[in-house]
């Protein structure tokens, strides 16, 4: 599955190309409790057509009531998605409109609208994400001009009395080591996830029986696949086999890289052997192995194979989207590592952190 961001704009771009009239809604600001966050998109399109989210559901209904030519006999008071530059719209100020819009207690959200977006300046804007471009798109408040521009990181939204600036960024990728039974339901999670997903495995018999749509299987050694891969501060490497001979040599080459999270499957005892061997073999010091996650995924007591990628998917996200794990949780981890690493012979159970 793609990028939602990618998604919404896709369709945007296709409606507008076709001579369609359509309006892009942001959200620019919360209070209390909302359903999406600051900076998530939704396009509409004339005939009622809708891609992305903004709430559970229930403003989705009211834009399409608002602006939908295709509720018109409906809603007669519907005029359609009207010209000029973008305006604001509030959800949720009093408790009623908050019940009614299925916000939570107390919660209230603006949007932003823009009315029919420059399809030139859409097609610029994917063809920079397309090429793995990370994007400041900016809106001139008073007619909803559209300046972009390289962003050097990840930057929350921004709204002041002139303009409004997101910034989007190319597909989050996933590259996996192994096309075991796990990975395929770790690259099912991923892709559902807005990951594209890409899995290395040298083996034939693995390959052969390989059965996720969507995700790229390549047939390299791990560690040139690593390296033609090129990992960013949007990927994630997760080394799956449990063999040394094809997982080390492609973490070493991932840690060189800016991989957001590099990880090798395996209990609390294997990956300390990994660790050892990197070091003895390898000329890897303790410092140089820091970013090394393993055993990967959060502790949820699992031990199938749909289990264990629950939890490394969990992981993932949680190091994706910045949070730790407070500490008593991460002891709570240890505890149960060594409780799960006693009965673990190396293949199948993937203690945790």
């Amino acid at each position: 599955m793609e990028n939602l961001d990618l998604m919404v704009l896709r369709a945007l771009h296709a409606w507008r190309v076709a001579g369609r009239r359509a309006l892009l809604a942001t959200v620019v600001r919360t209070w209390g409790s909302s359903p999406r966050p600051v900076g998530s998109i939704l396009a509409l399109c004339e005939d009622g057509a809708l891609v992305g989210s903004v709430s559970g559901g229930c403003i989705e209904d009211d834009l399409i009531a608002r602006y939908s030519s295709a509720h018109a006999a409906q809603a007669p008071a519907a005029g359609g998605i009207p010209g000029g530059p973008p305006a604001f719209l509030k959800y949720g100020v009093s408790a009623d409109e908050a019940h009614r819009f299925g916000l939570p207690c107390g919660g209230t959200l603006e949007l932003l609208l823009e009315y029919d977006p420059d399809p030139l300046r859409l097609a610029e804007l994917l063809a920079l994400l397309g090429s793995g471009r990370l994007v400041q798109r900016s809106v001139r408040l008073a007619d909803g001009a559209v300046t972009l521009s390289a962003a050097p990181a990840a930057a929350d939204l921004a709204l002041d009395a002139q303009q409004l600036s997101n910034t989007f960024g190319p597909e989050y990728r996933m590259l996996l080591i192994g096309a075991g039974q796990l990975t395929e339901y770790l690259a099912t999670m991923a892709l559902f996830n807005g990951f594209a997903v890409t899995v290395c495995d040298p083996r034939e018999e693995y390959r052969r029986s390989w059965s996720v749509p969507g995700a790229r299987l390549v047939s390299g050694m791990p560690d040139d696949v690593v390296q033609s891969f090129q990992p960013d501060r949007r990927s994630c490497v997760v080394a799956l086999t449990h063999d040394p001979k094809l997982d080390d040599l492609a973490l070493l080459e991932a840690l060189a890289s800016d991989a957001f999270y590099v990880g090798g499957i395996g209990s609390r005892r294997n990956n300390e052997a990994r660790r050892a061997r990197m070091i003895g073999h390898f000329g890897q010091t303790s410092e140089g192995l820091a970013r090394l996650r393993g055993p990967i995924g959060i502790y949820i007591a699992s031990k199938t194979p749909p289990e264990i990628a629950v939890s490394v998917m969990a992981e993932i996200l949680a190091v994706k989207n910045g949070v730790r794990l407070p500490r008593d949780v991460q002891v709570a981890q240890a505890k149960n590592e060594r409780e799960l690493a006693h009965n673990d012979p190396g293949a199948q159970v993937c203690a945790t952190r």
